[in-house]
């Protein structure tokens, strides 16, 4: 049984409109997640270990003044388009369209003002919430119309996040959810101890611009291979690894798979990401520094999070051999991503 309260957490700025913000709590017997209407953010996602003791798994904040602030997408929903466009240039139909530059020379997550910086419309559901917004036709440099749901919804120990869309005129999209997650509890000092796996063959290499250079790469005899649990820390000093940022390619299919595991010994936690997505990108906040103060005066040093952001292939409207990242108009943008908390 899952009950669904819903409660105002703040007002946006005057600048920005000023309208009002709600939190929507999902909670069943063993997760409570509470999400925001600004940005579709999970702001909190508590689980049970072992001994049936919650915390609080994802990073954030205590307020929506530091969500409107500048942060690491912590808990959004990103687009249109997650991860990095290539110079932030892509050609449809002939035409070339520029997007906003905000990640060395790359267009990151939407731009200056995606999807997690805005105010979504939203209903309730029997046992979770859905959002829904218009983007207009070149907002950020895209093109069309689009209107997008993202819908959230919890039934026992899963959390699914689904998303669809459709467009006035042919536009890439790729959506995600930005969430950081520390098994041992948020404000935690790393995910060194944390055990992973995940299920793919082949991952992108990156160039210095973190772009995929076009490669699709074995996994197998490298410290990409992660298709057996690594211990985290152990696996970054073997293979003398800075840490994490790479998509890893999965099969390619319309059904819902198991993608990745993530353990944490020390509380039993387990979570698994199930998914119709083509891809998944890992990352272990290697650029987060300290300097933010998160909920209850934490702070998130470098590796004290871990990121599994199921997505398509970054650059994937650059790179015909990727799957297809375009959205035509009567079509429609449909996929589904599962989170399963246990313990072990």
């Amino acid at each position: 049984m899952t009950t669904v309260r819903r409660e105002a957490f703040g007002r946006m700025p005057p600048e920005e409109g000023g309208g009002e913000v709600e939190k929507f709590v999902l909670q069943s017997d063993s997760v409570r997640v509470e999400i925001l209407s600004f940005g579709c953010i999970i702001t909190t996602l508590e689980t049970k270990d072992r001994d049936g003791k919650f915390s609080d798994i994802v990073l954030g904040f205590d307020t929506l003044e530091g969500y409107t602030g500048k942060h690491p997408f912590f808990g959004t929903v990103v687009g249109r388009v997650a991860n990095r466009i290539a110079n932030g240039k892509f050609s449809v139909d002939g035409k070339e369209y520029q997007l906003f530059i905000n990640n060395g020379p790359n267009s990151l997550h939407g731009g200056a003002k995606g999807f997690d910086k805005v105010l979504w419309s939203a209903e309730v559901l029997p046992n979770g919430v859905r959002f829904f917004r218009l983007s207009p036709d070149g907002e950020e440099g895209y093109p069309g119309d689009l209107k997008v749901w993202v819908t959230y919804t919890l039934s026992g120990r899963e959390l699914a996040i689904n998303y669809q869309a459709q467009t006035s005129k042919t536009t890439p999209i790729s959506l995600t959810n930005h969430s950081y997650f520390n098994l041992a509890g948020q404000g935690s000092r790393d995910v060194y101890d944390h055990e992973i796996s995940i299920e793919a063959d082949s991952y992108l290499p990156v160039d210095d611009a973190q772009i995929p250079t076009g490669e699709v790469a074995a996994v197998q005899g490298t410290g990409f291979d992660l298709r057996q649990p690594v211990e985290l820390g152990k696996h970054l000093q073997k293979f003398h690894l800075n840490g994490f940022d790479h998509n890893f390619c999965l099969h390619q299919g319309q059904d819902r798979r198991l993608v990745a595991r993530v353990f944490h010994p020390p509380t039993g936690r387990t979570m698994e990401v199930h998914t119709t997505q083509p891809g998944i990108q890992f990352y272990t906040g290697n650029f987060l520094d300290g300097s933010l103060k998160g909920k209850g005066a934490a702070t998130y040093p470098k590796h004290s999070a871990f990121c599994l952001e199921t997505q398509n292939w970054p650059d994937a409207v650059n790179k015909p051999h990727f799957p297809n990242a375009l959205l035509h108009p009567g079509e429609e943008y449909n996929h589904t991503t599962w989170l399963v908390f246990n313990t072990a």
